[in-house]
């Protein structure tokens, strides 16, 4: 198959490429994240996902759409929700490019994450599939997450450290209170 694979970040994808590859796919990534914060992550994450698929060969094609008003406006009286929003304006936005250039499937670098929603990924990239009439490939690219995270040091790319939005960033940097 000839599969459009969303991507994150540059290391997050290594792992989800090299399983596809082995598979006896063609693959292309796709930058498309328009909630990272601040602006500099943003640009950081850009530059490693082009960085890697310098290294690995990968075609890449990038929708450079920073749009922290956009994702705002969606989530900010229901943060608790976020994830959802995010799963979902990216993976449709993935189905929508993957038919605009003739992809037979798409996928996700969230599914080597160990900290995202896997369920709910496969539900939302199914139904983005269905919208949009491309299937959507669910692989579970988990077992992977330490030689991700090896290759991804070996290569010298950037490594983000957390998620991307600006409510994963307070998570991230935010002092804990301890509990009584």
């Amino acid at each position: 198959m000839n599969i459009l694979l969303h991507i994150c970040c540059g290391p997050c994808g290594l792992y989800p490429l090299h399983i596809l590859r082995e598979a006896g796919h063609a693959v292309t990534g796709f930058f498309y994240n328009h909630n990272i914060h601040p602006y500099q992550e943003y640009t950081h994450r850009l530059a490693a996902a082009r960085d890697m698929a310098v290294q690995e060969v990968m075609p890449l094609l990038v929708r450079d759409d920073y749009d922290l008003e956009g994702f705002l406006s969606h989530v900010a009286n229901k943060p608790h929700l976020r994830c959802s929003y995010c799963y979902a304006s990216r993976l449709r936005a993935t189905a929508a490019m993957a038919v605009e250039n003739g992809f037979d499937a798409f996928s996700a670098s969230l599914l080597y994450s160990r900290y995202q929603r896997h369920d709910e990924i496969r539900i939302v990239g199914e139904q983005a599939g269905e919208e949009f009439g491309v299937r959507f490939h669910y692989e579970d690219f988990r077992p992977g997450w330490q030689e991700g995270i090896r290759k991804s040091k070996a290569m010298g790319l950037y490594r983000q450290q957390y998620c991307g939005c600006i409510y994963s960033e307070k998570e991230r940097y935010l002092p804990r209170k301890k509990e009584s």
